[in-house]
């Protein structure tokens, strides 16, 4: 019933502004999971065979990419839809307001979006109570991290370092985004060296709680599909180096080559949706070739079809992530995805 209604649903809230469009969505969607409506209108999800990653269980292949709750306050609404894992945040450890308003444009020729959020969260601890307050979620819970946008990058792994601590007991698997083009400065921690350094003491960091706490979570790094081929392969021997449990490719991107004449083309941000789609399928596969199956791949960047998921998969992705598609095809997507053969296929 609620595929059948998104289309109008989604003409009234592309009416509205993108960020009280999305504001608005989250909280009914809250509304409707707290009130026992959200159940019968999303219907059953697929029986699909579960999929064993990162030593994790995932009820399926398909997750909600960071960025759409931010909050971690709707966890159990998306899981309702479909999803069997959910990716929040990106948290700080400190709250944070993000960058000035307008900070997101829509562009429907493109089956795209710009942001510029600047993550804007309530910082880890309310992030963390939030999880706690989650109910009847079955599926995996990832913690996406970030610095604070005033912390020096000379002091980023303090941020890091906050985050994982705090975070380590509700996460599943917790992963640290380097490469969001929001935040100044941020995606100089992407390169080889600087990765090299915050996944050591990350690393060290996770023995510590592993022994205090005996709970074991594994760690993945998000990273940006601008990368160069030199890059892609330099970054990949650190992450085998350092044991990296996963990797998330990719984040948004700069690159405005097929959105040229749009009117919000120049508009400050990172771009997703339908022109990114090839551009992270290739970074998703140059990755696989240097990682092979020693690292697991998280495809995310540009899925608005069963056919882009099932080439994210074929590319070497192992799970894949939504978020523009979501915003543009609604709970329909969902099921046309864990439908296809090549994601339900165990």
């Amino acid at each position: 019933m609620l595929e059948g209604t998104y289309p109008l649903a989604r003409k009234l809230l592309f009416r509205l502004n993108p960020e009280r469009a999305h504001d608005w969505s989250l909280a009914a969607l809250r509304l409707a999971e707290n009130c026992g409506v959200l159940k019968g209108l999303a219907g059953d999800s697929p029986g699909l065979a579960p999929v064993k990653c990162m030593g994790l269980t995932f009820p399926n292949r398909l997750g909600l990419a960071a960025g759409m709750d931010k909050e971690g306050n709707a966890i159990d609404a998306f899981g309702r839809l479909g999803f069997g894992f959910i990716e929040i945040g990106t948290i700080t450890p400190r709250p944070q307001d993000g960058n000035p308003r307008p900070r997101l444009f829509r562009l429907p020729e493109h089956d795209a979006i710009i942001n510029r959020m600047g993550f804007n969260n309530p910082g880890v601890t309310e992030g963390v109570a939030n999880v706690r307050k989650t109910k009847g979620f079955q599926g995996v819970i990832g913690f996406n991290i970030g610095k604070n946008k005033d912390t020096p990058n000379e002091q980023a792994i303090d941020d890091y370092l906050i985050c994982l601590r705090e975070a380590w007991p509700v996460a599943d698997y917790i992963a640290v985004n380097l490469s969001s083009p929001n935040t100044p400065g941020l995606r100089d921690l992407q390169g080889p060296e600087p990765a090299a350094r915050l996944l050591d003491r990350l690393q060290s960091e996770r023995d510590i709680l592993l022994r205090e706490t005996g709970r074991q979570v594994p760690l993945a790094i998000k990273v940006a599909p601008d990368l160069q081929t030199g890059e892609i392969r330099a970054l990949s021997r650190v992450f085998l180096d350092q044991g990296l449990d996963a990797l998330i490719a990719t984040n948004t991107t700069v690159e405005r080559p097929e959105v040229g004449a749009h009117p919000s083309h120049a508009e400050a941000g990172g771009l997703s949706g339908a022109p990114l789609t090839k551009n992270s399928t290739e970074v998703i596969s140059r990755f696989h070739d240097d990682l092979g199956d020693r690292i697991p791949i998280i495809g995310v960047g540009g899925i608005m079809s069963a056919v882009d998921a099932a080439e994210k998969l074929s590319a070497g992705a192992t799970l894949l992530q939504l978020y523009t598609g979501f915003i543009y095809h609604g709970p329909k997507l969902i099921r046309e995805i864990l439908n296809s053969s090549a994601v339900s296929a165990s």
